[in-house]
């Protein structure tokens, strides 16, 4: 099968964007005199969304929904401001990026993130790559719901199976399988390899230029 299409998973596969995410919700905490968490424990609250994100950073005292619905407004709002102050591409990924323009294959960013914010990251550390970039708009639809993928593989032209979908976690390769894509790990992100492989991953990059040998 020859690939024409790739969809990229955001925080984990293309950026380092743990910190920032880190320090927001730590500064809620904080201010809420709250425990807060290290950057090590955050790589397991990432990649549900950042309501989600909220919820498991909360002590289990004060989880209820008004409570989350409070804390999440009050971390995007800090987040906002801060979301390019230290987030960073992995090393590699704009020389991939350049290799796969040049190639002509079709790139689009779908995330679990806010869909404002991940516009906003994608459109300011990426500018020209990606088309479309996706976020989180309605909560019944964040991966592994493929729906938005179909929407991305129609907006390619292209057919499922002629797409690479590539994340960090278990949810992004359980995504590419509902979508009938070609589920593509990465060994930088957030999750172990173990994860990716028992949802699914038929590959694992353990560098950015690895792409290049499934292509």
């Amino acid at each position: 099968m020859k690939f024409k299409g790739i969809i990229f998973d955001l925080d984990g596969t293309l950026v380092n964007s743990l910190e920032d995410i880190a320090d927001a919700m730590n500064s809620v905490l904080q201010g809420l005199n709250f425990p807060t968490h290290s950057y090590d424990a955050y790589q397991y609250f990432i990649g549900s969304g950042l309501r989600n994100l909220v919820s498991k950073a909360l002590p289990v005292t004060h989880n209820d929904e008004t409570q989350i619905d409070q804390c999440y407004q009050l971390m995007v709002g800090v987040y906002r401001n801060n979301c390019t102050h230290k987030t960073k591409a992995y090393d590699g990924i704009f020389e991939l990026l350049d290799e796969l323009k040049s190639r002509n294959i079709k790139l689009s960013v779908f995330s679990n993130k806010a869909d404002d914010l991940t516009k906003e990251i994608t459109a300011t550390l990426f500018p020209d790559y990606f088309n479309p970039i996706l976020g989180l708009t309605t909560e019944s639809l964040k991966k592994p719901n493929p729906f938005k993928t179909v929407e991305i593989s129609e907006h390619f032209g292209l057919k499922a199976e002629e797409i690479l979908f590539i994340g960090d976690s278990g949810i992004d390769m359980q995504t590419a399988t509902n979508a009938n894509m070609y589920a593509v790990g990465v060994s930088w992100g957030y999750r172990p390899e173990a994860e990716l492989l028992s949802n699914g991953a038929k590959y694992v990059l353990n560098q950015p230029a690895d792409l290049i040998a499934i292509l």
